[in-house]
């Protein structure tokens, strides 16, 4: 593999976010089992190593269909490829329910009512929208409400 890693980032760079890898980690274990810091270091590492391993074979298999993006089915594949057939199942169910989970929150979460919004109530969206991120950028000044972005819109 080479020393330069996905979006240009040095292999260093590629970590897993230590608070949640940790939580995974302690999560699994029995409440009286204790992980020594090199421990759990070893295991973030050793989970990083399997993305890149799963992903590079991934790749390998999307291109040699000659297709240009990876799809859950090249991820499958190269688990099979590279001996880990026994955790399609529960990867595929895995994957199966996420997607599942994704389009309920899509269907009752913030993006659920864009087929029923009218036209003026999906621009007065926008215009917030891009209100709070002027915000964000800005250093956090004050988002007009949804009613004063109406009424910007209406006028």
């Amino acid at each position: 593999m080479d020393p330069m890693d996905i979006v240009g980032k040095s292999k260093e760079d590629a970590s897993l976010p230590k608070a949640t890898m940790t939580k995974i980690i302690k999560e699994m274990l029995p409440p009286d089992v204790r992980v020594a810091r090199d421990a759990q270091d070893l295991l973030i590492e050793c989970c990083v190593e399997f993305i890149n391993l799963v992903s590079s074979e991934s790749n390998d298999v999307c291109n040699r269909e000659e297709k240009r993006t990876i799809a859950p089915e090249h991820v499958l594949k190269a688990l099979e490829v590279l001996g880990f057939g026994e955790y399609i199942e529960e990867v595929y169910a895995a994957y199966e329910q996420h997607k599942h989970e994704t389009m309920d929150s899509l269907k009752g979460g913030k993006w659920s009512n864009g087929a029923e919004m009218t036209e003026e109530a999906l621009l007065a969206e926008q215009q917030r929208m891009f209100a709070e991120a002027r915000a964000r950028m800005n250093g956090g000044a004050a988002v007009p409400k949804q009613a004063d972005v109406d009424s910007n819109v209406e006028s």
